[in-house]
């Protein structure tokens, strides 16, 4: 968790940026990202510099030479505003764009690199204040991160790369990622699930990161995610750097326009929230995909995609609009058909409306399947999220402390009126109980357990609306003469006050 002063400091830098006139919140925090990445590049020689004095022997793959020395952190952040200026335009950032050599993943993401801080002022106040920050600890490094994201709140283009870091979480820890998954987004922005999917293998699984093997296949070979906007691919491969995933594989691609043959069936985890924007020529659209559903929707396409990418056996947890559930047209019905039928459709989760204000106030929910190519759909399970623990208002307003948001509070097991404010912590923990005790419950019930054959019924219909059943209160039915005495008594009534206060009013005026 980030400190108010720290975000305070953050924010005067942010507006800093807006009066040297760079207000786009991309271009400010890729400008951020830059420094904060060539900061932790410092950071990582001056490790490789301890080892190699501890163990007497020479720096192992050092980032730096005595050429490159006066380009570190260390060193420049200690000149004179305008001499720092200067050493970073014209050598720092030159060198970044060719670190590594031609094939590696800086100099990939790195080769269209600019400097776009105009004054050396500027470029002193963002120094001073990455200075500050504790970049070795991850906690704090990665809560930074997410602060400046979060000001993504542009309209367009930029809010479809935000989803809520709780909602990420709550992905994440239901699908449990292992140290030999490979995961991927196919539509990755910022790289946050990427980025919490590492945080989650590191916390859960660290004995088994110090067997080399899987250190390496962590940092080179777990996380895959798409894009084909340029700046996002930068952000997204400096988010994963930033986060201490070495070499993530983070490639230009257009999902839904190239052909998945290289990639399919590849991957054992796809955790995404698409940007559904809508209808595509069929033209523009790749074949393969158009021959597990027939389409031009972006929202199925993505959905065939996701089912092309998995290994069998693998799976996924997908936001989806509202639609994808209900849908009347073939497409739709056929697309869910082959969820239930040809693989395992795992759980719908709802969301509540709010999630995604002030970007869009779309109704969505979250899929859960598991890629089988044989079926195995026996029930699914449904959980109708009614808080998460913000205000559904654009403001997003927490509505609990810190300590007690998100699916897994740092505070505990939360109280039922914490549970009205925050469902996610009751989700995860249902979750885990939907082969057991949750095929119990009554369809009255915030969760429950729907046959395949109760679907299949209802043409495929994933809506929970469509099974939950309502409680209705009893109403009592009273004579219509009873009601008739009762309405005189109170009319009878209301004349003696009137009385009483005339009489009252009377009295005072002789006095």
């Amino acid at each position: 968790m980030i400190t108010g002063e720290l975000k305070s400091k953050i924010d005067r830098v942010w507006d800093a940026f807006a009066s040297g006139g760079i207000s786009n919140p991309l271009d400010v925090i890729e400008q951020i990202t830059y420094l904060m990445f060539i900061r932790r590049l410092d950071d990582l020689h001056t490790a490789k510099e301890n080892k190699a004095t501890r163990t007497g022997r020479p720096i192992e793959n050092p980032i730096y030479t005595a050429e490159t020395e006066r380009l570190r952190w260390s060193r420049f952040s200690n000149e004179a505003p305008d001499t720092m200026f200067v050493l970073v335009r014209d050598s720092v950032f030159p060198w970044l764009q060719k670190l590594g050599g031609e094939e590696s993943t800086y100099s990939h993401h790195m080769k269209d690199a600019r400097f776009a801080l105009d004054t050396p002022n500027l470029l002193a106040k963002v120094v001073d204040m990455l200075d500050e920050i504790p970049l070795g600890d991850r906690d704090v490094k990665g809560d930074l991160y997410e602060y400046m994201l979060g000001k993504i709140a542009t309209a367009g283009r930029n809010g479809q790369f935000r989803t809520p870091r709780h909602i990420i979480r709550l992905m994440v820890e239901m699908t449990a990622p292992g140290p030999k998954d490979e995961i991927c987004d196919p539509a990755c922005g910022t790289a946050g699930f990427l980025v919490a999917s590492a945080e989650y293998v590191s916390r859960t699984h660290r004995e088994a990161l110090l067997e080399p093997t899987q250190r390496e296949h962590f940092n080179a070979s777990m996380f895959h995610g798409f894009d084909f906007d340029r700046t996002m691919l930068r952000i997204g491969s400096m988010n994963m750097l930033l986060h201490e995933v070495e070499s993530p594989d983070i490639r230009s691609r257009d999902s839904l326009g190239q052909s998945v043959a290289g990639e399919a069936e590849r991957y054992s985890l796809i955790l995404a929230n698409p940007p559904f924007a809508g209808s595509l020529d069929y033209d523009a659209t790749a074949k393969d995909l158009q021959a597990v559903v027939k389409t031009k929707k972006t929202e199925l396409l993505f959905m065939a995609l996701f089912l092309r990418l998995l290994k069998p056996g693998g799976r996924a947890a997908v936001i989806v609009p509202d639609g994808v559930l209900f849908g009347s047209s073939n497409a739709h019905k056929q697309l869910r058909k082959i969820l239930v039928e040809d693989h395992k459709l795992d759980a719908v989760v709802k969301l509540p409306g709010g999630v995604f204000k002030p970007y869009a106030g779309v109704s969505t929910a979250i899929l859960f399947f598991t890629k089988t190519d044989s079926g195995g759909t026996d029930n699914v399970w449904f959980y109708e999220v009614a808080a998460d623990g913000w205000s559904l208002d654009d403001k997003r307003a927490p509505l609990l402390d810190e300590s007690k948001l998100g699916p897994a509070p740092v505070a505990g097991d939360l109280t039922e009126a914490e549970h009205e404010k925050n469902n996610l912590p009751d989700v995860l923990r249902r979750w885990k109980l939907r082969n057991a005790s949750e095929q119990q419950r009554a369809r009255t019930e915030q969760s429950f357990c729907v046959p395949k054959a109760d679907i299949a019924a209802q043409d495929y219909d994933l809506s929970l609306i469509g099974y939950k059943e309502i409680v209705r209160a009893e109403v009592e039915h009273r004579a219509p003469a009873d009601i008739m005495d009762d309405l005189a008594r109170i009319e009878e009534e209301i004349q003696q006050g009137m009385s009483e206060l005339k009489a009252a009013l009377s009295g005072s005026e002789l006095t």
